[in-house]
């Protein structure tokens, strides 16, 4: 893309300003947050205890029973096995494969608990009903627990019948803390406000920005934590959006799973409340896991949890993150079956016949604006973020596949005009661009409009002769990307319009990377959140148009005449068309344009 070298004044920021509503934010919070733990208010500030969640009634009637005979508490006992698949994934299935088998047995707290029979992989439960994590083939099964930690294994053995809560939470605690840092524990561990927040580095009191500067990777990520306090909303975000420049993951998985489960079996109501917000924290970073960031290691830290919270009796939260991760991975398979199939131009499928004056202008835009939609909506905000930085395409699947669409568009474009032998068909045909980014413009469709620009705009095509009227026509919408003052025009264009719109992702790219290089990862050692919400501001001005969708009727003819724009020339090809319609030696009357410059 030829737009992405202007790196003057003034800063992207001033462009950005503060990101969607806190309400909007909040409100969807209170929807994840009632589908987490079915209650209307995220942010209430009661501190009453949550009741327990409700038990299916076979094991209701089996507590029953337990309460009226004590003594049978210890006539069973649970075993349970994580094990994976030692077969490799099968046709269509996911790379990473695990499966959670149980014996009959009984839970010490709250009763027995039923081997389950099967279920539907999409059956989301309901409250009150079993949460069924087992397959069908090891639901019989006798098998013992194994997560990768001899230690842990021993721990758990000895002390399976312990009936002292507090004795069951530093046995898993203490497997937890042997992968954290004694400071990272300590920091981990904080509840206090006062206390969090003055670990952190804030504003001073007439500075503009954030209200948090800096602090460490821990303190950064129990602030986030804090779901309570409204005043956090957009903190945490920020921090939800941008982490992955300072923490993988995994990492942020594994913090989170130490946080909730060193306050999940207290009967603290202040560390009850802990441990619901900072679960509520990672069941959003579940919902929002990139799938190229699916690993195997990821899948076994989540369902080891599930499997802590079903023995824990939490059958709700266990639930809902069993469904995150089966929904992740059914995406996964659903995605490289996707990538399996061949596109159409590869199939050999040929193009439709006729001319590009078949169809109406309008119409033409139209399909173009659903196959550019089609793609942006795909795209992961993640992916724009870690391309900045990293520039991997294997990490930016999605986003490459969008530029690698807009870059063959522009060039089916500029091959279309060069390949006319006369030059009136070429001025017809230029026209006839012109019409489209008419519509375009009219639809927000910004990455096709300036696809086609950049093409009318190229070397090769540019110097050709033109009639003056077009050549003025051309350069007015040339004034929408100058590059002066760092696209100004664009971006108040941008900035004036309503979903839905697909911006031109170009300039978001080069204002993530003007942020990257212009700031310091760390202050005084200290990780700068400053930066990080700059990054915030810029992706969430994408992520507003990606929520809204066009709706626009699919039209066969037109998109098989596209091809998927796989007949183009390549750059050299044009240049040598483009001589031999003129060469070299032959003078161009300069434009308007060309001669103020």
């Amino acid at each position: 893309m030829q737009f992405m070298e202007d790196y003057s004044e003034p800063l992207p920021s001033v462009f950005y300003q503060t990101p969607q509503s806190e309400s909007i934010y909040e409100q969807r919070n209170r929807k994840r947050f009632k589908e987490v733990y079915g209650l209307s208010d995220s942010f209430s500030s009661s501190d009453e205890t949550l009741p327990p969640p409700a038990l299916p009634p076979k094991q209701r009637q089996l507590a029953s029973s337990h309460s009226a005979s004590p003594s049978s508490s210890s006539s069973s006992s649970l075993s349970c096995h994580l094990q994976q698949c030692a077969s490799g994934p099968g046709p269509g299935e996911t790379e990473s494969a695990f499966s959670l088998s149980a014996s009959n047995s009984s839970l010490n707290r709250q009763g027995s608990l039923p081997v389950p029979t099967s279920e539907s992989a999409n059956d989301e439960g309901g409250e009150g009903e079993y949460v069924n994590l087992y397959s069908s083939n090891q639901a019989n099964g006798d098998v013992t627990l194994s997560n990768g930690d001899s230690s842990c294994d021993a721990e758990d053995s000895a002390s399976e019948h312990s009936k002292d809560p507090s004795d069951r939470e530093g046995r898993k605690q203490k497997c937890v803390d042997s992968d954290l840092t004694s400071e990272e524990v300590n920091e981990l561990y904080l509840m206090d406000h006062d206390e969090i927040m003055s670990r952190l580095t804030l504003k001073q009191e007439n500075d503009d920005g954030p209200d948090v500067r800096a602090g460490s990777g821990d303190i950064l990520v129990v602030h986030a934590t804090e779901t309570d306090r409204k005043d956090g909303v957009l903190y945490c975000e920020a921090f939800l959006t941008t982490y992955r420049t300072f923490l993988t993951p995994e990492d942020l998985i594994k913090k989170l799973r130490y946080r909730f489960t060193r306050f999940s079996l207290s009967s603290d109501i202040v560390k009850q409340r802990a441990s619901k917000d900072t679960f509520f924290v990672l069941v959003r970073v579940v919902d929002e896991l990139c799938l190229v960031e699916l690993t195997e290691d990821i899948l076994k830290q989540l369902m080891e949890l599930v499997f802590n919270l079903l023995c824990n009796g939490e059958l709700t939260l266990a639930r809902v993150l069993r469904k995150n991760i089966l929904d992740k991975v059914q995406q996964k398979k659903l995605l490289q079956y996707t990538n399996s199939l061949k596109t159409l131009a590869a199939r050999g499928v040929a193009a439709r016949p006729g001319t590009l004056h078949d169809f109406r202008s309008h119409e033409i835009a139209d399909q173009l604006t659903l196959l550019d939609a089609e793609l942006f909506y795909k795209i992961e905000i993640p992916e724009v973020l870690l391309w900045a930085k990293e520039q991997n395409e294997e990490k930016s699947p999605n986003l490459t596949q969008f530029t690698e669409h807009f870059n063959n568009m522009s060039y089916w474009v500029r091959s279309l005009i060069i390949q006319q032998e006369k030059a009136q068909d070429r001025e017809k045909l230029l026209l006839k661009f012109i019409k489209i980014m008419k519509h375009l413009r009219k639809l927000n469709n910004f990455n096709s409009y300036l696809a086609i620009l950049s093409a009318l705009d190229s070397a090769p095509i540019r110097r050709l002769e033109w009639q003056k009227q077009t050549s003025e026509g051309l350069e007015e919408y040339c004034t929408l990307i100058d590059s002066s003052s760092s696209f100004r025009a664009y971006r108040a264009a941008l900035a004036d319009v309503e979903p839905p719109c697909i911006p031109y992702l170009g300039l978001i790219l080069q204002d993530l990377t003007f942020v990257h290089l212009g700031n310091p990862d760390l202050i005084n050692g200290k990780i700068n959140f400053s930066k990080r919400w700059q990054q915030f501001n810029i992706l969430d001005t994408m992520r507003r148009f990606q929520q809204v969708h066009y709706d626009l009727k699919h039209n066969d003819d037109i998109v098989s005449f596209f091809n998927d724009f796989s007949d183009h020339l390549a750059e050299e090809a044009l240049w040598e068309l483009s001589l031999k319609i003129k060469p070299r030696n032959i003078t161009r009357r300069k434009t308007e344009r060309e001669e103020r410059t």
